[in-house]
């Protein structure tokens, strides 16, 4: 396995943007329903909000190839760390 480039790596964290935004869309599943229209369950919805906090998790500790050294540098995950303590209020 090969070291994630500077640019897989702005990919990764541009997609850990996208679930950001899912968690932060709605803050109740009336408010997704409204928005969305869709006829997800309550509980459906928020098995989405939960595998998007999850994702988050897992970008969060991704690690160079010697398994220890985060792939991280200069990246704010101020609001990925938002994110994932909402995304936990809704689901838990």
């Amino acid at each position: 396995m090969e070291e994630k480039t500077a640019d897989e790596i702005a990919a990764i964290f541009s997609a850990a943007g996208d679930s950001v935004t899912v968690i932060n869309a709605d803050a109740s599943y009336s408010a997704y329903t409204t928005r969305t229209g869709s006829s997800n369950t309550e509980t459906e919805w928020k098995e989405m909000i939960q595998r998007n906090t999850e994702h988050l998790e897992i970008i969060k500790a991704y690690t160079k190839v010697d398994g220890t050294t985060s792939i991280w540098t200069s990246e704010s995950f101020t609001a990925i760390d938002a994110a994932i303590t909402t995304g936990k209020a809704i689901y838990s």
